[in-house]
């Protein structure tokens, strides 16, 4: 009797584990050797499962793009939460840590650079979910960031609006350097810093 109400529980699991299994094998294939080598009949024989019910979990091929850059993105948005941490009483100083730890981490990142490294060959399908579509990348860190930002610091001169459209400027600024990358990261995070000291130094500045 004690085991018919674990088993919804125990199907959920699996399902789990099934879809972790597809992202880290797409991204596998993606990372080694493109996005065009990914496809839902090799996924689903490198997972062990029939391609009905890899389409049945997953959804389509673009589908599963999307799946795979929203678990990169997770990874990110982690480490960005915990550069914040690290200066809870500087608005400016924890998103100038965030912003160097992200530019670092994805100048190293094997999946942003085999899909960046596909602008040089035919293999350039992943390239609008990663950097033109406004949801799959840029809509999802605007959430979490600004989220993160307004939880960590208080910014009570600043409206939710205000607040939005500060953090929407960063991060496209970093996302640009993080893209198309024209110089070193030191660089990049000293732009950025100088636009973060713009928008944030005045709500700082204490009460004359």
């Amino acid at each position: 009797m004690d085991s018919v109400p674990e088993a919804p529980r125990f199907h959920s699991q699996m399902r789990l584990l099934l879809r972790e299994r597809v992202i880290e094998t797409a991204r596998e294939l993606l990372c080694t050797e493109g996005w065009g080598a990914v496809n839902m009949s090799r996924v689903a024989k490198e997972v062990g499962v029939s391609r009905a019910a890899l389409y049945k979990e997953v959804g389509t091929k673009r589908d599963l793009a999307d799946l795979v850059i929203r678990e990169e993105l997770a990874t990110f948005v982690v480490g960005i939460s915990d550069s914040l941490a690290e200066h809870p009483d500087d608005v400016i100083a924890g998103l100038t840590a965030a912003v160097d730890f992200t530019l670092r981490t994805g100048s190293d990142n094997a999946l942003l650079e085999a899909v960046l490294s596909g602008r040089s060959t035919a293999n350039t399908e992943l390239l609008p979910t990663l950097m033109t579509d406004p949801e799959p990348v840029l809509g999802r860190a605007l959430d979490a960031v600004g989220a993160a930002v307004r939880a960590r610091y208080e910014l009570a001169d600043l409206s939710e609006e205000e607040l939005a459209a500060r953090t929407e400027i960063v991060i496209r600024l970093t996302l640009s350097h993080l893209f198309q990358p024209l110089g070193p990261v030191e660089r990049a995070v000293a732009q950025v810093a100088a636009t973060l000291r713009a928008l944030f130094a005045p709500v700082e500045a204490p009460a004359s």
